[in-house]
């Protein structure tokens, strides 16, 4: 499907697993837990219970590390019915003092792609999650100098993009959006009239997932790696 990118002043790129590896960090820590507790409940039904405490805290904590331990120090309590020891507690901790202190691990060709298109468009980051971690993961993977402007939204809704592009004064059929989520960096900006291409990463989270009806008659280009956006700029 050719799709028409010349019509494009501004580009948004998501952060976590579009520029940098993140949620191969969140299914190790999720494996870690799961043994930890495993003399309580088999590893695949804490996997599930743990899922079931994350959304039911997303309102609460918001995305990120911190609310995800949160998560799992309340997982650990509530299937122990209390007797979790703080040893425990602690490792958990430590577990998400660990994702913190990652260091930031570009994917292929990141640098080299927002370098060649700074020249020519307006960069933006849009991202979600805790905004000191992604302030921090920013910093440590030296790509800040390509951004005009950073947001860390809430959450990716319509709404959100279509506050943040009228705060920038950006018209929707002028963006376009880089993301590895169909569900957060794709169809919310489809819907309100933008561009978008969908950049997979190899794992997803499962609130990340849509159902193939979502994306029925929804226009947006696949690639395999950012390289490829190069070829539809030149």
């Amino acid at each position: 499907m050719e799709v028409d990118y010349s019509n494009i002043k501004v580009i948004g790129f998501d952060a976590d697993d579009t520029l940098w590896v993140n949620e191969t960090y969140f299914r190790d820590a999720e494996m870690q837990f799961a043994q930890m507790l495993s003399s309580y409940e088999t590893i695949n039904k804490i996997d599930q219970e743990l899922f079931k405490m994350e959304m039911k805290n997303l309102p609460v904590y918001g995305y990120g590390v911190k609310g995800f331990v949160l998560s799992m120090v309340e997982m650990a309590i509530e299937l122990s019915n209390g007797d979790v020891s703080s040893d425990i507690i602690e490792k958990i901790l430590n577990l998400g003092k660990d994702m913190i202190n990652k260091p930031v691990e570009l994917l292929n060709d990141v640098e080299h792609v927002l370098e060649k298109l700074s020249k020519n468009y307006r960069l933006i980051l849009a991202t979600k999650g805790d905004l000191l971690d992604q302030e921090r993961k920013l910093e440590k993977s030296g790509l800040l100098k390509y951004f005009h402007h950073i947001e860390v939204l809430s959450d990716k809704q319509e709404s959100n993009y279509k506050k943040l592009l009228n705060h920038l004064d950006i018209n929707p059929s002028e963006f376009l959006m880089v993301g590895n989520s169909l569900k957060s960096d794709v169809l919310p900006l489809v819907n309100i009239g933008a561009k978008a291409i969908h950049v997979p990463f190899h794992t997803t989270w499962a609130h990340e997932t849509v159902q193939e009806k979502d994306k029925n008659g929804k226009q947006y280009q696949t690639i395999t790696t950012l390289h490829e956006m190069l070829s539809f700029f030149n």
